[in-house]
Formats: C-alpha cells, structure tokens, sequence
C-alpha cells in the first residue's frame, strides 16, 4: 500500500475571510502562506504557523459556515503540558474565552476556543499523561 505522510492542510468554511484571518492571526499566531483572490476580491487564505509545521486554509463560504457552528474539527498538537500553559496565559492575555487546562484521553488540552464563526478549535499536547 502506498504511504501517507500526515495531512497538507485542513480547510475551514468561513463566514468573513477578512475578519476570521485577523482573529486566527491574533490567537493563534498564524500568518498567510498563499493567498485566493478571485477577481480581485480575496475569497481564501493559507496559513501556516512559524515552524511551518501545520497548514490551515480559510475559504469564504458564508452558507456552508452555519453548519459548522459549536463543531470542534481540530486539535492542533502543543508539545507539551508546560506549552499547553503558555497558550492558557497567552489565551488569557487576550482575553480569548477557553476551557482552561483539563485532562484528556491520553494528555492534556484546552477546548472552548471558539472563531469569530464559532467553530471550536481545541489545543492537544503531544505529551502524554502518566
């Protein structure tokens, strides 16, 4: 069978482009790797993080986005439980609401983080609980 190598990017339907960018630049650090403009109008972003590590796509789909609503698609991985707290603190600074640290299946992680079009993104650690 032929290998996969983990995933390319995962694509979120957004209401706003403009304003789900900001927000998604603001809390989670991320910065555009491509652009889609469709005559002349920006309809889709690319973003990666700094360690280019992970790749999230926005696309500006206003009737697709209502479905999503209250709906946790991602995880994104945080090495550890020490980072984990630094993303409290740093989600706390900002004033973004979240769960706060909480036991997972096998680690640690923080839920409740919600977009601008409600959609849940939660943050994994990568390190397990004993």
């Amino acid at each position: 069978m032929a290998l996969l190598g983990g995933f390319h990017h995962v694509k979120l339907p957004v209401s706003d482009v403009h304003k789900s960018l900001e927000w998604y630049r603001r809390t989670l650090g991320l910065e555009v790797e491509i652009e889609f403009v469709e005559d002349g109008v920006l309809r889709g972003v690319a973003l990666t993080d700094p360690g280019r590590t992970l790749m999230l796509a926005l696309r500006e789909e206003p009737d697709r986005t209502a479905g999503w609503y209250g709906f946790d698609p991602i995880a994104l991985a945080v090495p550890t439980l020490q980072a984990l707290h630094t993303w409290s603190d740093h989600l706390d600074a900002l004033e973004i609401s979240h769960s706060g640290i909480a036991e997972g299946s096998v680690g640690w992680l923080i839920s409740g983080i919600t977009d601008p079009d409600g959609i849940e993104i939660r943050l994994y650690t990568q390190q397990r609980r004993p």
